[in-house]
């Protein structure tokens, strides 16, 4: 058990934490959850020791081992990726290592072989005469092939490393696991794998993540940090959100008897409840939601953008035209021959193993760079609007934020005062004086906001999105999702997040070297189809 007593933290006259009073018990998930800059990454390393509280403690079961998922690509690059991964087990280690070093000892004497011997207990104690192969299971089901095994991690691409430090954390069976964002950089499969592995851990697990897919197959509890308190709710991401959002309702509704609230909750419970049973979740961490009381649904206190998209006019029967589209950059081949015709009520999730295709793709049909070959029309209804990837071109000036929007006004609108400008800047949450801050000191994610807001303005019927949730926190991905499922237009986009692709897509394209799938079905189903895995090997090699 992880107990947190009384625990205060502040920077200068900030306070991340005020008396924080928390138990994470065995055999739960807790998803860490809040807004950027809450404070989810620094309670990780409180936990950790890596940062020390001003006030109140942590404490831990005895005996109890603790492995963290390391950020450090560079730490090991002198060491080989099957004994980084062994090091993740630090006592293991170590064990070996002055065993190792006694036997190596010219002068060997009886003192020294009853210490190795003791050592020896302790090794196999710990599992360490299975580690090696232990050890090399872990990598190659999360990917990483038998010949890097022994290559020094100085030697492997960053997106092998990564996975070789999530193996790290992972190994040894580790009593309590803290894991940042694991999901970065893991492509579908392995954060599969993932999934399952934490669905049936029976340890402690804190995790931070912006994957809501993630977080809702492997979390029993949400902790959510807010206004400098951390409290644990029952259930996943989704139960969690889905769960306030009710309650709030309820509670702006004054003339529902408390009896029918109560009633109403407690049938979203056991609906939930249901549905959870399908899930990956192991058996005992479905109990939480049965005993689940009314009590403990309770509002947020979150503010979610609004993020929603109001076409001025429908659009006609052609839409996009794609023909024969190629493109190469240095010799080498991102996409070829793509053909494709956009019809209406169409969502399209476009995929790539190579993210610069997509990203020159969704740049080539909007203008912004050429083709190699081919060529795509837009049909003369169609208004469209595009998140690009990289959206530092936008952000050049330093103007206030009223002023950076006013600047993509289009020419239809003929009253444009400071309210209208403060009502899209509004439903992106710049509110008050926050609408006067430059643009040269925005954050990732309110750079984001900015450029939805300038999008929204827009009024397209057409939306092209590439990588949305990038530097987002959950609550504006979750508005984002919701906002393109109602959407009544066009979405072409592609993202990394699972729920997002699998919630607004109704057709799947797949871009390759040596052509394209295209379906029409949900993202799920189309990873479910062993035909299209089929037909990725082919062009994909």
């Amino acid at each position: 058990m992880i107990s947190v007593n009384n625990v205060t933290l502040s920077f200068g006259k900030r306070v991340l934490f005020d008396e924080v009073n928390l138990n994470f018990v065995k055999g739960n998930c807790y998803g860490i959850v809040g807004a950027n800059g809450a404070g989810k990454t620094t309670f990780l390393k409180i936990i950790s020791g890596e940062i020390e509280p001003i006030k109140g403690s942590i404490s831990f079961t005895p005996g109890e081992r603790m492995a963290v998922l390391n950020q450090d690509q560079f730490q090991f690059e002198e060491i080989s990726a099957l004994n980084t991964v062994m090091m993740g087990h630090k006592k293991m280690w170590n064990t070996m290592l002055e065993k190792d070093a006694i036997y190596m000892k010219e002068d060997f004497n009886e003192e020294d072989g009853m210490r190795a011997g003791h050592l020896e207990a302790e090794f196999g104690e710990m599992g360490g005469y299975t580690a090696e192969s232990d050890a090399a299971t872990l990598l190659d089901e999360l990917g990483v092939p038998d010949e890097l095994h022994q290559s020094l991690m100085r030697d492997i691409a960053a997106n092998i490393k990564v996975r070789i430090l999530l193996a790290q954390a992972l190994f040894g069976n580790p009593d309590i696991l803290l894991l940042d964002e694991p999901t970065n950089n893991l492509d579908v499969h392995t954060i599969s794998w993932l999934e399952n592995f934490l669905a049936d851990y029976q340890n402690i697990v804190l995790v931070v993540s912006h994957d809501r897919h993630f977080l809702d197959a492997v979390c029993t509890h949400v902790a959510d940090v807010d206004k400098q308190k951390i409290k644990i709710y029952t259930g996943n991401y989704t139960f969690w959100y889905e769960s306030s959002q009710l309650a709030a309702r309820q509670a702006g509704d004054k003339n529902k008897k408390m009896e029918e609230k109560k009633k109403d909750l407690l049938e979203f419970i056991a609906r939930f409840s249901a549905n959870a049973s399908k899930s990956k979740q192991a058996t005992s961490r479905k109990k939480a939601l049965d005993k689940l009381v009314f009590e403990d649904i309770t509002p947020s206190n979150r503010k979610y953008p609004g993020i929603i998209f109001k076409p001025e006019r429908d659009p006609g029967n052609q839409i996009l035209n794609v023909q024969k589209l190629s493109k190469s950059i240095e010799g080498k081949p991102l996409f070829h021959n793509v053909n494709f015709d956009v019809v209406k009520g169409q969502k399209i999730a476009f995929l790539s193993k190579d993210p610069v295709a997509l990203t020159s793709f969704f740049e080539i049909i909007n203008k912004r760079m050429k083709a190699d070959s081919g060529k795509y029309e837009w049909g003369t209804t169609i208004t469209s609007a595009y998140l690009p990837n990289d959206n530092s071109e936008f952000f050049t000036d330093n103007l206030s934020l009223m002023d950076w929007l006013r600047q993509y006004v289009p020419a239809h609108y003929t009253d444009v005062d400071e309210d209208f400008l403060r009502g899209f800047l509004g439903k992106m949450l710049f509110s008050g004086d926050e609408v006067n801050k430059k643009t040269n000191v925005l954050s990732g994610g309110e750079k984001v906001r900015c450029m939805i807001s300038r999008m929204m303005l827009q009024n397209p019927n057409v939306v092209i999105l590439d990588e949305p949730t990038n530097h987002l926190d959950l609550e504006s991905i979750t508005a984002f999702n919701d906002g393109m499922i109602t959407f009544p237009g066009i979405v072409l986009m592609t993202t990394h997040d699972h729920q997002f692709m699998q919630t607004v897509a109704n057709r799947i394209i797949e871009i390759t070297p040596k052509g394209m799938i295209d379906r029409l079905c949900t993202y799920d189903e189309y990873l479910e189809d062993e035909r299209i895995n089929v037909l990725q090997e082919e062009m994909y090699n």
